[in-house]
């Protein structure tokens, strides 16, 4: 297969840690042919959405991890599967290249995951198409609401919709210490909608990653422990990643989400879960793969090519066969 990664710099890449690195490296070992290119780097071209693309080689380094050719136009649909691995924040460029890539799909590519998806399903608030597994949670601009939420639980935890990392994470205790400047910064006066939810203490023993596949979880999840005096278990933030067998929550939050997120297109996805409580749905570039597979032997870049080259083989498959029954009422229709 011609695999195309859409990336952000790959020499900006932590070997050690990077989930895109990892399913390179997997894909190479397989014989797949590795291409690499930025969102920056598409274009709308007369019709054709084409990229700025390299093939890449890997070399075996860690350090010096990759020879590139030189860069030339490739129209999307000219490789057996593209993976979208561009990573936040997730502003207009990032919803322009969503476009860009679903022209492309119209024109036969194969994305992975589909555009469409990915913009339908913003990674705080699609958790609300899942409520019976959320902690109690309100989404709003208003600083009346929050305060009244913040009143009903008195332990809350606000946060932007379009951060990662960790970023803009705050806890309002009991005494709502700098509740009020919280949320005017937040909100930027009302003018921007926010989340709610409420503290879960269980926190303290780590924001659990659980990596879904091709509608199938990962048997382990990577507990990510806040570091002392901290509320945020992003590793960005500082914590610590713990890898974990699934609890039974874990694997009923999995099991019931899995299977309804591949169906909409999401082949990747990183279920966030605190507790008994699902967080976060992650479906641009979910992290993860390596500290997984060094601390369990389970091979999860793996899973993932496995489970690539299914979906793009069926997808083939499928377009094929469309094409063969557009061809067919066309005859019809002519012959008639």
């Amino acid at each position: 297969m011609k695999i195309a990664f859409l990336a952000d710099p790959l020499a900006a890449f932590k070997t050690y840690k990077d989930s895109t690195f990892a399913m390179m490296v997997e894909a190479a070992r397989r014989g797949h042919t590795i291409y690499a290119f930025e969102q920056r780097e598409m274009a709308l071209d007369e019709g054709v959405v084409n990229a700025n693309t390299a093939r890449i080689a890997l070399t075996g380094d860690a350090h010096d991890w990759f020879r590139a050719e030189a860069k030339h136009a490739m129209a999307l649909n000219s490789f057996d599967a593209i993976v979208q691995r561009k990573d936040p924040p997730f502003d207009m460029e990032y919803v322009y290249g969503t476009y860009l890539l679903e022209l492309g799909e119209m024109q036969g590519a194969r994305v992975y995951n589909r555009p469409c998806a990915i913009r339908d399903h913003n990674e705080k608030l699609a958790i609300a198409q899942f409520s019976q597994f959320t902690a109690p949670t309100l989404v709003t601009s208003s600083e009346a609401r929050l305060r009244l939420f913040h009143e009903r639980h008195l332990d809350i935890i606000l946060k932007p919709l379009d951060g990662m990392g960790g970023a803009g994470v705050f806890r309002i205790k009991a005494d709502a210490m700098n509740l009020g400047a919280i949320i005017e910064t937040l909100t930027d006066n009302g003018r921007r909608t926010i989340m709610a939810q409420r503290f879960i203490p269980e926190i303290a023993k780590g924001d659990k990653r659980i990596l879904v596949i091709g509608g199938k979880a990962v048997p382990f999840a990577l507990a990510r422990i806040p570091q002392a005096g901290e509320v945020r278990g992003n590793l960005a933030a500082g914590g610590t990643g713990v890898a974990q067998p699934l609890t039974a929550r874990d694997r009923e939050i999995a099991e019931a989400l899995g299977p309804v997120l591949a169906q909409r297109g999401l082949l990747l996805v990183g279920l966030d879960v605190i507790g008994d409580f699902l967080t976060e749905i992650n479906v641009t570039s979910p992290t993860c793969f390596q500290e997984i597979t060094q601390q369990t032997g389970f091979d999860t870049a793996a899973m993932f090519i496995d489970a690539l080259e299914q979906q793009a083989k069926a997808d083939e498959v499928s377009s094929r066969a469309a094409q063969r029954s557009a061809a067919t009422f066309t005859g019809d229709r002519i012959k008639w």
